[in-house]
């Protein structure tokens, strides 16, 4: 490969991986340009690059999935190269075929490269051809409904479907239960077709008890390749990577030292160029390739914790036909990374996508934070809704596992939901902690895992942002009597009536928690407050302002030096345990729909309709799906909330709706109707 210098270097991508891809070209002198959505004139990787262009509507595939819009952007601008970042063009093979033919260098593998590993049969015979050990299934792709019902029920269930397309967890659907087949066929299939342009699917044994094994390479594209050890990306969820670390822990070295070796050999046999993954599953002492994501990986930075090396300049000086610059010899593992994908996503309503305006947000300063959106950004419905990555390195598992779990402490984010929580509980489980899991554990706890308990002061937290709330400054017009002590004379708590009912009601919704009604009771002597949760259970706190935005409460014969920070009715209290942060408001504000509004579907987030499951005057039991939706690249079923009878559907299979668009409305049947 010609050595050249690369001087202006497109980004054809978005969000936190164009961003951190920016600062390494800088830092190797290369000037950074970005690209643009109209959706994304404002956001952060655009502020962030300082030059950016225009490439079309918000829709991927009007934007960054527009080839020819791309190439125009990088010669309007003389760039010497484009780096596609993972998702959107990154593996496409018409498309790093065409940036070489432009005369520009593609920070990637060759066009025929990310041909033959794009499709998954033809990756898969790569792996046959070299030797790697791969699952065993049925041969070659297949997109007729009723040949693949076939050949699912010969092999017997479970029974993965993988669309040939597919790659980073998406396009795969597993089966397993046969009164479910040809619904599952057909949503893969539809899936396949709408997210990777082909229908095609293979079929796969399923390996039940299997971890996730990658393994990071590096080519020259001369047949010169290096592996940078290995990641464990066992905990998923729908297929999807949720943590990930390395080393892989638990599992043994020379087990380990021959999967790399393996991957390493693949790689050599087709002249491997640039960043590769090589995906394994491992089970027992067995292990099986599984895919190759011919690109820089979202959960590439805990390889550069352990190694030390930045992939991105590595991935840079390899485009610049500059070779490795290092051997097998020269990398080394040390200590422990993981890191943890945080997503505007609500676990409680099947991890949907949550959208809208991020109207709060603190990220932690100690750690990696790889970042693309900032407080007062949007998460659109356009796009994965990543907000962003947590990354720690400590010397042991242990130590990182705690300072993971002590970052999401003090995360806040308010303005959409996010699967922080959820995170919180997964660093913290015991399973985990052993490494006894599985690919499919997520799936198998999930219940618990959203329900796990919560701080133990959640309690005191609530109360003491109840008391907050109550006595913040107001302008005269909404004059506070909370406020002033001398408001209180002759308004006490013991001077007799209900002191529970003697108070005044805020209700709380904390980030990502259910709303909760606290009464705050009058103030006593020395700033003495009791506050009642919904069960009546009392508590008593002392709270005492020492300092703009700092207090200190005493409680249960302790005291806790805490920070607030308020924002109209947003209240966050900073504490050494983590942030918490709550929405506070009159109970009024937050008054619930009536039983009429639990009988209306609407749509929870903007999105394609890609099938409607019920007609007019159809019965419908609770829990029932009335129609599917795709948003984000995921398909999320509208559920009924109640039985009854089907009635003013108002969408057809291909439409468009708006977050909060009525769907359909289920009436209560004669039975069902109130006496009046």
């Amino acid at each position: 490969m010609e050595k050249t210098n690369i001087k202006t270097l497109l980004i054809a991508n978005r969000g936190e991986i164009a961003c951190r891809i920016a600062r390494t070209a800088r830092a190797m002198g290369i000037t950074p340009i970005g690209v643009h959505s109209q959706a994304d004139a404002n956001a952060r990787h655009v502020r962030e690059i300082g030059r950016s262009i225009l490439i079309g509507a918000g829709p991927a595939s009007e934007s960054y999935l527009k080839i020819d819009a791309v190439l125009d952007a990088a010669k309007k601008v003389g760039a010497d190269a484009i780096h596609p970042g993972y998702g959107f063009l990154s593996e496409n093979p018409e498309f790093a075929n065409a940036v070489e033919a432009a005369g520009m260098i593609f920070v990637g593998p060759t066009g025929e490269t990310l041909d033959r590993f794009g499709d998954k049969a033809s990756a898969k015979e790569a792996a046959i051809a070299a030797d790697v050990p791969v699952v065993s299934g049925v041969a070659g792709a297949k997109s007729d409904p009723d040949e693949i019902a076939r050949e699912v029920k010969s092999m017997g269930l479970p029974v993965l479907l993988k669309a040939v397309g597919g790659g980073g967890g998406r396009g795969q659907r597993l089966v397993e239960n046969q009164a479910t087949l040809m619904e599952d066929i057909e949503g893969a299939l539809r899936e396949a077709k709408s997210t990777f342009g082909s229908e095609g699917l293979l079929l796969e044994r399923f390996l039940p008890k299997a971890r996730h094994v990658e393994i990071q390479i590096a080519g020259d594209g001369t047949g010169d390749v290096v592996h940078l050890f290995e990641r464990d990306c066992t905990l998923q969820r729908r297929h999807q990577k949720v943590i990930e670390e390395a080393p892989a822990w638990g599992l043994p070295r020379d087990l380990l030292d021959q999967i790399a070796a393996d991957a390493v050999k693949l790689g050599k046999s087709l002249n491997y160029r640039g960043l590769g993954t090589v995906e394994f599953l491992v089970t027992g002492g067995e292990y099986f390739f599984l895919e190759v994501n011919p690109r820089l990986q979202v959960e590439h930075p805990v390889t550069e914790a352990i190694t030390g090396l930045d992939l991105v300049a590595l991935h840079l000086r390899i485009a610049a036909g500059q070779g490795l610059g290092l051997h097998q010899s020269d990398i080394t593992c040390t200590g422990h990374a993981i890191e943890a994908r945080l997503y505007a996503e609500d676990p409680a309503n099947q991890f949907a996508p949550s959208t809208g305006q991020i109207t709060h947000l603190h990220l932690p300063d100690d750690i990696r934070v790889d970042s693309g959106v900032d407080q007062g950004d949007s998460v659109s419905p356009f796009y994965d809704p990543m907000i962003a990555k947590l990354i720690v390195h400590a010397d042991d598992r242990d130590s990182a596992l705690a300072q993971l779990g002590a970052a999401l402490d003090h995360t806040s984010v308010a303005g959409v939901e996010t699967n922080r929580a959820f995170l919180a509980a997964l660093v913290r489980d015991t399973d985990f902690a052993k490494m006894q899991v599985h690919t499919r554990w997520i799936d198998t706890r999930l219940d618990a895992l959203i329900s796990a308990p919560g701080d133990a002061d959640a309690l005191l937290w609530r109360a003491l942002a109840a008391v907050l709330f109550v006595t913040r400054d107001r302008d005269e017009q909404h004059s506070n009597p909370w406020k002033n002590r001398a408001t209180f004379t002759g308004w006490r708590l013991g001077l007799g009536g209900d002191p529970g009912e003697a108070g005044q009601r805020v209700m709380l919704e904390p980030a990502g928690g259910e709303q909760i009604e606290m009464r705050v009771g009058p103030i006593g002597p020395d700033s003495q407050f009791t506050v009642y949760d919904p069960d009546e259970t009392a508590l008593h706190l002392r709270a005492a302002q020492i300092a703009p935005d700092h207090w200190q409460v005493t409680h249960a014969g302790e005291v806790r030096i805490i920070e607030t920070n308020t924002a109209g009715d947003k209240i966050e209290i900073i504490a050494p345990s983590g942030r918490h942060l709550f929405q506070a408001a009159p109970p009024l504000a937050f008054a619930a729909a009536g039983g009429a509004a639990e009988r209306t579907l609407t749509s929870p987030l903007t999105g394609l309709i890609v099938k409607v499951l019920a007609r007019e005057g159809d019965a419908i039991n609770e829990g029932d799906t009335v129609a599917i939706l795709e948003s984000m690249k995921l398909e999320i079923s509208i559920k009924a909330t109640a039985s009854g009878i089907a009635t003013n559907i108002s969408v057809s299979e291909g439409a468009m709706v708006d977050r909060g668009q009525v769907i359909a409305e289920i009436a209560a049947i004669e039975s069902e109707e109130p006496n009046e």
